[in-house]
């Protein structure tokens, strides 16, 4: 494997932790993965994505009121390992540094929290999992489900779970696309992800009861180690506009933190944070979100990993 020094460029730290690759007594560490494919004609900009998140997160406090008065980044001795070296466009040689990186991280014995970058940045973390977490399962909140047939390219923003599952890298049957509706550009997409063996709970369903949906979920995944990856165009377009492609009809800022929350106590052993489009996001409100959902997830994290 490289060496770390190679694999990451250093930053500001997430929420003001220290920014270093040495993992020495870290239960989780953060990683920026400024990679966006750049295939789309109107919204490009998630590569300054990772920039964004950690800028919005240094207003944030570390407890969450009514939910957890941890502090997490103590608790996990959270350290933030600064960017992957990736280049835009390049999508190999970009897609193995990324892999690179989030192997350093589990070999150091620590959950990676990333923060992107588009959704094509959660393939080469699976790639990354894999041999550790045979078994992974993978909860994809999104409003569309990143498993569509391959066809010109196979590495594209929507075909990311399509690669995972033929790649075999998680258990599709165990795993769930969360929050589909909208416009979409093919047909029978929902049973194409059903014949790749995954889930599908859209929108209508998380309407009528989002809450015991999760429930139902964590009830039957157990203690098996999960991978959490959270696009943000999962919320709805009006407290979220700054996304690669904002879909209207999706849960507001409270509901989705909400349906988030309710998943403690899962067995997370790596999440993401994906699709912030900086030059899309008015006030950087999108960021400030996506970094109060990367604060949640440890919280979650450090519940889990806590006495």
């Amino acid at each position: 494997m490289m060496e770390a020094p190679d694999v990451f460029l250093p930053t500001q730290g997430f929420m003001g932790v220290p920014n270093r690759h040495e993992l020495t007594g870290a239960k989780a560490a953060v990683l920026g993965l400024p990679f966006d494919c750049g295939t789309n004609a109107q919204r490009i900009g998630a590569r300054h994505g990772p920039t964004a998140i950690r800028q919005q997160s240094l207003a944030l406090d570390r407890r969450l009121f009514g939910y957890s008065e941890r502090d997490p980044l103590t608790e996990l001795g959270l350290v933030d390992c600064g960017d992957a070296v990736v280049t835009s466009g390049r999508i190999e040689p970009s897609f193995g540094a990324m892999e690179r990186a989030t192997a350093h991280i589990l070999d150091a014995g620590a959950v990676p929290l990333a923060i992107g970058g588009d959704g094509a940045v959660t393939l080469p973390q699976l790639r990354a999992m894999e041999t550790r977490y045979p078994d992974l399962a993978v909860l994809h909140f999104d409003a569309h489900t990143d498993a569509y047939p391959i066809e010109a390219e196979r590495h594209t923003t929507a075909t990311t779970f399509t690669c995972a599952a033929q790649e075999g890298l998680i258990d599709t049957r165990a795993s769930f696309h969360i929050g589909c509706r909208g416009p979409v550009s093919k047909t029978g997409l929902a049973d194409f992800a059903g014949q790749l063996g995954y889930r599908i709970v859209d929108m209508e369903m998380i309407a009528q009861d989002g809450l015991a949906r999760m429930a139902q979920i964590k009830e039957e995944l157990g203690a098996r180690p999960v991978y959490l990856c959270w696009d943000m165009d999962f919320f709805d377009a009006s407290c979220a506009p700054g996304v690669c492609e904002p879909t209207w009809g999706g849960p507001t800022a409270y509901q989705g933190l909400a349906l988030l929350r309710s998943l403690a106590g899962m067995k997370i052993v790596g999440a993401d944070i994906n699709t912030v489009c900086p030059p899309l996001d008015p006030a950087d409100m999108t960021a400030h979100l996506a970094a109060t959902v990367a604060l949640t997830c440890l919280h979650m994290i450090a519940m889990a990993t806590g006495d």
